[in-house]
């Protein structure tokens, strides 16, 4: 059996272990969380290293892209290099194919229909799949990235002026440590509600869990959220808010799902092949062969 495991900057309080069959194969998936601590974070991916067939990382981003430029956050870059055997990814290769699809099957379906709707994407420089697709559909987005990134009063209209910013910032921001532009260890399971007036204003909440769970107001009566992993708790957490109903990219495994980080290092480990190998048409094949489709919780 593959297994592969997640090494998380996030709240061990959210670690949890499956075996799910994907493609026919069975795979163990587990998540660990450091709380935190960047040195428990190193070791742990150092003690795994050559033990498990591929490793993800979670509860920070490796890349962040805007356009067809990628950025690496140097801290955690430091930390994979030290990984010599075992594949690692961050996610990124589902970002940008299933996150991508998901959105347009969602528009194509009528699931969602963005385009006479508005959007809040909490973060597009880190969801840059969803971030594309949702321009290429149209509809009014608000993107969020200064707001809840940055923590700068500032909502960005249009993806021409994300990518603009991202092309100025994102070299300098990549050198700063994750933990000030991303919630990491406990502040994961604290929410301080921020900006909440764009909240009001969307009707679609889009984009990491952390970033809306964190920040999100106490009341989302009616509105849809599409995020890419959900627990119980968050779900039970949602329904409390009037949220109408929540979408999660990743499949459903056991009633909640896993990570994009998670299930790309599935693939990896089952595939035999490179992240970089799959991301020439590789991710999208395994995607069509595993018949994924976004999991829509209707929940008011």
């Amino acid at each position: 059996m593959k297994h592969v495991v997640s090494v998380s900057l996030g709240s061990s309080k959210r670690d949890k272990a499956s075996v799910i069959t994907l493609l026919g194969q069975e795979i163990e998936v587990s998540r660990r969380g450091t709380d935190g601590d960047l040195v428990r974070f190193a070791q742990m991916f150092r003690d795994l290293d050559g033990k498990v067939d591929a490793l993800g990382v979670g509860g920070a981003d490796l890349y962040v892209r805007v356009g067809d430029r990628q950025y690496a956050f140097r801290q955690i870059q430091k930390i994979v290099d030290q990984v010599k055997t075992t594949p690692v990814v961050d996610g990124s290769g589902l970002k940008h194919t299933l996150e991508r699809a998901a959105v347009h099957l969602l528009q194509k379906e009528g699931i969602v229909d963005f385009r006479a709707r508005t959007t809040l994407l909490v973060s597009s420089v880190d969801r840059f799949g969803m971030a594309q697709a949702l321009h290429e559909i149209g509809g009014r987005v608000i993107y969020g990235d200064l707001l809840f990134g940055l923590g700068l009063p500032i909502p960005i209209r249009s993806y021409a002026g994300v990518e603009k910013l991202g092309r100025l910032l994102l070299p300098i921001i990549t050198r700063v440590p994750i933990q000030w532009i991303y919630p990491t260890g406990s502040k994961q399971e604290t929410r301080t509600p921020k900006f909440t007036k764009y909240f009001d204003q969307a009707e679609i909440i889009a984009g990491d869990w952390h970033y809306i769970r964190r920040f999100a107001p106490d009341r989302l009566a009616g509105k849809t959220v599409i995020t890419q992993t959900l627990r119980q708790a968050d779900l039970d957490w949602l329904k409390t808010t009037g949220l109408k109903r929540a979408i999660t990219t990743t499949p459903e495994v056991k009633g909640e799902s896993f990570a994009t980080n998670v299930m790309e290092a599935a693939l990896v480990a089952i595939s035999g092949q490179t992240k970089e190998q799959l991301a020439s048409g590789g991710y999208e094949k395994l995607l069509a062969e595993a018949k994924w489709r976004p999991n829509v919780f209707v929940l008011n």
